[in-house]
């Protein structure tokens, strides 16, 4: 960007940089400044009457008000804000005014960070506020901050478009009320999920980004280069095929937050990079992680926001254990009035065109059978609700019913009409995971580009012996969505994916 394309406001500031560094002042020094004290914690703490307190805070300008020889400004810290006061003649006792009336009054910007050391009082209209002695440029702001005027509660030439506020999160933290604390919230939900396993002797690791093979889901993989080996790579779709590897290893419990992606679509719930948490323990089936997963969530939501209740696209959803669990197919019954369970694949292809489900060559009986629940049920499901007994041909991962070798023992938890987790009784019959691979490539071949490949590293690793156990994924970006009462993912994720933009940076 040249000179004649900043705003009048950008190059009023790169000439109070410069005239800051013609003064002596380094406008970005690198020297640390000590804090002792932040905004909540000094007006939480204050109590009128009590022993002056020096404090020494640094933070942005995001107000001021100069009144001759005494001036107002608000500082805003990692914690919130709190009021300075400033008295020219306390900053420059001697005959120099010079650092008030030309650095502060004219140099000083809102958007400036600066450091102020001095003692916490409380004004004549009641403010706690920190009556400065000294003042510390620490950098300069280039570009003005948008301006966010309130009046009679209502919010003014804010900084709302949502386009505008994804792509410059920075400043969308800076200037909009509550964004930040839905990130703090973010944190916490990772903070209370570990503290919940590691009570219980999980292991947290990391597996694979890069693989060979796209495994542990049904998704479109993105495909990169890697030049030293002269082969493609996928970017993980899914961690589960290395977290079962490690239970064959010997491990009891294993779990990762894995950073996940898939080539796909981009809507209000899904966004092509995400979040998932994994966990696997031995010994264990999907009754007992149906048990694990409500309490889990029960947890963290008690943690997060103080209650298990909230509130979502204008409904209110408990997430107190224990939930309504419903197979699928008692699920599409109870909903529709069709009853599929002994019809073969052309009887639910009519069911299908019955009901008004879209559907193609390429879809088999079970993904037909998962069509009729996405369309017909799925949105239904409001209050948390773990749907069972998922067909074989769309679970090549999951152990078959004991009693039904068309179905597998997994769930799915739906809330709000949105799948949250998704859990097995993991298959561990590698001469039956092979057939389901085999199964899996047949599909690929009449069109389905969501099949899963053959991972036959993993065939290997099963044929050494994997014990029984459960398995369980939880979506953390639509929790957070859940828990912080935001219907947009776009929302939750610190930077979301985002057409580039057309035009030079403005």
């Amino acid at each position: 960007m040249n000179l004649s394309e900043r705003s009048e406001q950008e190059v009023f500031r790169r000439n109070s940089m410069e005239q800051l560094r013609l003064m002596g002042i380094d406008p970005y020094p690198a020297a640390e400044y000590v804090t002792n004290a932040w905004s909540k914690e000094i007006k939480e703490s204050f109590k009128d009457g009590a022993e002056r307190r020096q404090a020494s805070v640094a933070g942005r300008i995001m107000s001021r008000r100069i009144m001759g020889k005494a001036s107002f400004m608000e500082l805003q810290d990692s914690e919130g804000r709190i009021q300075v006061y400033l008295s020219r003649d306390e900053l420059c006792p001697g005959d120099d005014k010079e650092l008030y009336n030309t650095v502060f009054k004219k140099l000083l910007d809102i958007g400036d960070f600066v450091g102020v050391q001095g003692y916490v009082f409380r004004t004549q209209t009641g403010e706690i506020s920190i009556h400065a002695e000294t003042l510390t440029v620490l950098a300069k702001s280039l570009r003005p901050l948008p301006v966010v005027k309130m009046k009679d509660g209502a919010v003014y030439d804010g900084f709302k478009d949502p386009e505008q506020r994804y792509r410059q999160r920075y400043v969308d933290l800076l200037v909009n009320e509550g964004v930040k604390d839905i990130f703090i919230k973010r944190t916490r939900i990772f903070d209370a999920m570990r503290a919940y396993f590691n009570e219980r002797g999980y292991l947290e690791v990391d597996t694979p980004v890069l693989q060979n093979i796209p495994g542990g889901a049904a998704a479109r993989p993105f495909i990169t280069r890697h030049n030293a080996l002269d082969v493609d790579f996928y970017l993980r779709i899914a961690n589960e095929l290395y977290l079962k590897r490690l239970i064959v290893g010997g491990f009891e419990g294993v779990y990762e937050f894995s950073r996940n992606f898939r080539n796909e679509g981009m809507d209000r719930t899904h966004n092509p990079e995400f979040t998932v948490l994994e966990i696997y323990v031995a010994y264990k089936d999907y009754n007992w992680m149906m048990a694990f997963t409500e309490r889990l969530l029960e947890k963290v939501a008690l943690v997060v926001n103080g209650t298990t209740r909230v509130s979502f696209g204008g409904k209110e959803i408990d997430f107190k254990a224990p939930y309504k669990r419903i197979p699928m197919i008692d699920a599409i019954k109870e909903n529709t009035g069709v009853d599929i369970t002994d019809m073969d694949e052309e009887q639910i292809r009519q069911a299908c065109r019955q009901l008004g489900v879209e559907q193609d060559h390429t879809m088999g009986k079970g993904k037909l059978i998962d069509a009729i629940f996405g369309d017909t049920c799925e949105g239904r499901y409001i209050q948390p609700t773990f749907i069972t007994d998922y067909p074989v041909e769309t679970s090549p991962l999951t152990k078959k019913r004991r009693d039904n070798p068309e179905l597998t023992e997994r769930f799915e938890l739906m809330v709000c009409g949105k799948e949250l987790a998704n859990a097995y009784s993991e298959l561990n019959d590698p001469v039956d995971q092979r057939i389901r691979f085999e199964e899996q490539l047949r599909l690929s071949e009449k069109g389905d580009d969501e099949a899963m490949f053959i991972d036959q590293d993993f065939l290997r690793a099963l044929e050494y012996g994997m014990p029984p156990a459960g398995g369980m994924g939880i979506g953390i970006d639509r929790l957070a969505m859940f828990l912080t009462g935001q219907e947009s993912i776009q929302e939750v994720l610190l930077f979301p994916q985002m057409r580039p933009e057309n035009n030079a940076l403005k």
